[in-house]
């Protein structure tokens, strides 16, 4: 059997005569063996309490489906009597269908990502409030987020970068958790190994942990800071420290945390060491800081959009971070990431919503649709359009009134990830 003679079932649709393969280990399963057709509604119960969400299927193995088989016999006698415009009026109300089907499946997909940025949002606010009189309960708090974000980041396959809404949290709270997104997918496209995400992931969610002990005006760095302000700013990395080692964190991420205003050419702080001296994970969140905080700057009206920043730090600020860290962000985030608002080749707007780190040229895509209310707005997957392509990316304010009510691009950027779209399976043009 190849990979293309099975089909993935999933596990609601489940029936006697399926000829099944699991594709998980043998002791994870009651079977005698991890491959037979099923011949029992006990053997389906069994194989849904297994927990997976959709299992391999054989269909050359498998017996014929009597109820499909009926329905596509009916279908036939049904459609040999239609008219054309009979047929037309079924293709269309097909296409709605699926249509309606997609949308829902994109606003579901959405809501998830959005409920799980929130709920890292909290545990972030909880942490600030709990880290010096319970250090090490913060701790294990975080670990357990962190542990689940890599274990689905390895396990699941590719992962796509997702904008969401605005409505998540001021920027304090927001900012960690980009950080913390951006780097484990930057991380995993880096090679990183399990126990290295999970030290990055918990230096990324907790490298500005150190602020609750600075003064509250210089928790974000400013261009009119005194030395004096600039240097209260700079403390943030020490006490983070402090803090790391009170929750007694490891030491691939207690040392991430001190370097994570470090930069390749010497220029940053505290310790003003050179990249050849950082950590894997130090070199990799001071890019993604910089990046996130040149997206969501303290005041929203210097914000860069996504590929300007990209831009620039390719551009102007390259010699501070380190080089392959840097090939790889960009290579992830393609040339236009996610919030990037830009114009197709065919003059019409729109805006970034997704990148598929393996497909970074071909990102997915809301177009400003006049025809289509902007609810029911259809995510275009670019990689499924060869006769579209992006001419070039605009700042919001450059949109005509219309596509910039349509599009509505964030003034805060904010990540989470998702499973990336099947390519098996490309999504109907719009």
């Amino acid at each position: 059997m190849t990979i293309e003679d099975s089909v993935w079932v999933d596990i609601k649709l489940l029936r006697v005569g399926l000829y099944i393969e699991l594709d998980v280990g043998w002791m994870s399963h009651p079977f005698p063996t991890g491959s037979f057709k099923i011949s029992s509604h006990k053997q389906i119960e069994t194989l849904q309490s297994l927990g997976q969400p959709r299992i391999r299927c054989i269909p050359s193995k498998s017996d014929p489906d009597p109820a499909a088989e009926q329905e596509a016999a009916r279908a036939r006698a049904q459609t040999a009597a239609l008219d054309e415009r009979q047929l037309a009026a079924l293709r269309e109300k097909e296409q709605r269908r699926l249509r309606a089907a997609a949308l829902a499946a994109q606003d579901r997909s959405l809501v998830v990502c959005e409920r799980r940025f929130g709920e890292s949002v909290r545990l972030y606010r909880k942490a600030l409030d709990q880290v010096q009189t319970q250090p090490k309960v913060v701790a294990e708090q975080c670990q357990a987020m962190v542990g689940t974000y890599v274990s689905e980041l390895l396990d699941h396959g590719e992962a796509s970068i997702r904008l969401l809404s605005e409505a998540a949290g001021d920027k304090s709270s927001m900012h960690p958790v980009n950080v913390t997104i951006v780097s484990l997918l930057l991380g995993k496209a880096m090679g990183l190994q399990s126990g290295e995400l999970q030290d990055l992931g918990m230096a990324a969610f907790l490298h500005d942990i150190g602020k609750v002990n600075v003064p509250d005006r210089v928790r974000w760095v400013e261009e009119n800071f005194s030395t004096a302000e600039y240097r209260m700013y700079q403390e943030h990395v020490a006490q983070g420290v402090n803090l790391a080692r009170a929750m007694e964190l490891r030491p691939g991420a207690q040392l991430a945390i001190a370097q994570h205003h470090e930069l390749a050419d010497g220029s940053g702080f505290p310790a003003r060491i050179k990249g050849d001296a950082m950590s894997v994970a130090g070199r990799i969140l001071a890019l993604v800081n910089r990046y996130d905080n040149l997206c969501n700057p303290s005041r929203p009206a210097t914000a860069l959009t996504p590929h300007e920043a990209l831009s620039l730090i390719f551009a102007q600020l390259k010699t501070r971070f380190d080089a392959a860290a840097l090939s790889a962000f960009i290579r992830m985030m393609g040339v236009y990431p996610p919030g990037s608002v830009v114009q197709l080749i065919d003059d019409r707007y729109a805006i970034v919503v997704s990148v598929n780190s393996a497909r970074p040229l071909k990102p997915r895509v809301i177009v400003h649709e006049p025809s289509v209310p902007k609810h029911e707005a259809l995510i275009l997957d670019l990689e499924y359009a060869p006769q579209l392509g992006i001419r070039r990316s605009l700042k919001p304010a450059n949109l005509p009134p219309s596509a910039l009510d349509y599009l509505a691009p964030r003034q805060r950027i904010c990540y989470f990830f998702e499973q990336a779209p099947d390519p098996e399976s490309p999504e109907p043009v719009a």
